[in-house]
């Protein structure tokens, strides 16, 4: 009799065990699609950002309007859902239509004296500086989420409730690169 409660004590125990290991998954995976959202309402703003940039555009050179609005039109939102490589592709994007912006801006000195465009240009700057820190938050909660995944006693039976391994954020190699300090 007493070896049938042991064994029963300790099936129950197992059981609070799982379920406590299952619930701590779903809030840790839980942080990880907000952190991801998160990126999505920065870079959203940053592509709003941009439209105002096309606009500014518009009356010095049609042809970079037209490719800037190409640009835009192929951009994606990106939501909790959203896997690190849907990320990157959108911030590729980002990084060509800036590109095509200072493009004109160097064409147009008078567009770059602009105090809409400087105004425009800052805000844009400082989106990319929050999809940054969002980006940072996503890694860190990433982090948090794949430690118990990865964890003895936990990674034997985290795998039965469909956990799996998220990938990190990279840093996009060209953003890596240290600017040449030469004159």
């Amino acid at each position: 009799m007493s070896v049938t409660i042991l064994i029963i004590a300790l099936l129950v125990l197992i059981i609070l065990w799982a379920i406590s290991v299952q619930r701590r998954m779903v809030r840790l995976e839980e942080l990880c699609r907000n952190a991801m959202s998160q990126i999505g309402v920065q870079q959203n703003s940053r592509w709003d950002a941009l439209k105002a940039l096309a606009e500014l555009t518009k009356s010095y050179s049609e042809h970079e309007y037209k490719a800037l609005t190409d640009i835009i039109a192929q951009r994606k939102n990106i939501g909790p859902a959203s896997t690190p490589e849907q990320v990157k592709e959108q911030e590729k994007m980002m990084s060509n239509a800036m590109a095509v912006v200072n493009a004109v801006s160097e064409q147009y000195p008078d567009l770059k004296a602009n105090t809409m465009y400087i105004k425009t240009m800052d805000s844009v700057n400082e989106y990319e500086n929050q999809v940054r820190m969002s980006r940072m938050v996503y890694n860190d909660a990433v982090t948090r989420y794949n430690q118990p995944l990865r964890q003895l006693p936990n990674s034997l039976i985290v795998p039965m409730f469909g956990f799996k391994e998220k990938e990190y954020l990279e840093t996009p190699a060209e953003k890596t690169d240290m600017p040449s300090m030469r004159l």
